[in-house]
Formats: structure tokens, sequence, C-alpha cells
């Protein structure tokens, strides 16, 4: 059975960087860093893997390396966002905040169940604020929103739409 994440990892240009951005700005304490040194296939590495974790327990998680290529770009929100929940009251606050900080900053946009804002990271990563409403676990019930229908339509037309 899975319980939860533990932790989503991805590649970082530079961890101090991206610590600044995680813990400083965001306030996801760093709670571990390590290197290594060897890979399980025991290849050489010279590679940190740092946390920042989130009041769930759950972590956010960065690989700083040099040893293979990685194209670091920003991301369109549907090719790879990080989406964090907060209380809906915050969301003002952190909007402003990102604007003071001179970071990218863009919201509040209204998904009719959720509330987000949006901010780009120092790796190009795009990182939502979101906040749920009160329709929220009605929308994402199953039973009630025809997911599986929807996503069985989507399968039977989406050759229509194919570039």
């Amino acid at each position: 059975m899975i319980k939860g994440l533990h932790h989503n990892a991805y590649r970082c240009r530079d961890s101090e960087q991206t610590r600044k951005f995680y813990e400083d700005f965001l306030g996801l304490p760093l709670v571990n860093a390590f290197e290594i040194t060897q890979t399980k296939s025991r290849r050489s590495t010279h590679t940190l893997h740092s946390f920042y974790a989130m009041d769930d327990g759950s972590c956010l998680a960065f690989f700083e390396t040099f040893d293979l290529p990685f194209e670091f770009k920003d991301q369109h929100d549907f090719d790879l966002h990080i989406a964090l929940e907060v209380p809906r009251a915050d969301l003002e606050p952190w909007l402003e905040k990102g604007r003071q900080a001179g970071i990218e900053t863009r919201g509040i946009a209204d998904h009719e169940f959720i509330d987000s804002i949006y901010f780009r990271d120092p790796n190009g990563y795009v990182i939502e604020l979101t906040a749920k409403r009160d329709n929220h676990n009605e929308a994402m019930d199953p039973k009630r929103n025809g997911a599986r229908t929807n996503l069985d339509a989507w399968q039977a037309t989406k050759s229509n739409f194919a570039m």
C-alpha cells in the first residue's frame, strides 16, 4: 500500500540558489543534504542531494551534479509544475511577496475548485501555491466528477486534435 509522498526530486543548477528560493523565500526548511560519490551502479559521481520539508512530512528534493548533461529551461505549466497547498488567506500575501522579491509571479488563477498563484524558481520550474475552495472535495470525487468517463472520451477523440 502506498502511504503518501516521501519526496519528489528534481535537478538544480546551483544548490545555494535553490536553497534561497525554497528555504528563504518559501519557508521550507532544509532538512538534509549529502554528497553522493558513487551511484548504485558503482559509477563515480559528485552530486549533492538536498531535501526541503513540508508540514505533512513530505519533501521536495534536488540533485546538483555535473556528471550528466541536463537542459535547464523555463518549464511551461503543462510540462512541469509543482503545486503546494496553502490557506486561501495566504494567496494575496504570497503574490505580493513574490512581486516584491522580483520573482516571476502570476495569479490569482480561478480553477473553480482551487485558486492558484505561480512563481518560477531559479531552475526554471513553475511553483504553484494553491488554495482549496469549499467545493474541492466534491470536485475531486470521481463518483461525482465523471473522471473515468472524461478520460475515455478523451482517448476516443484525441486523434482529432493531434498535430
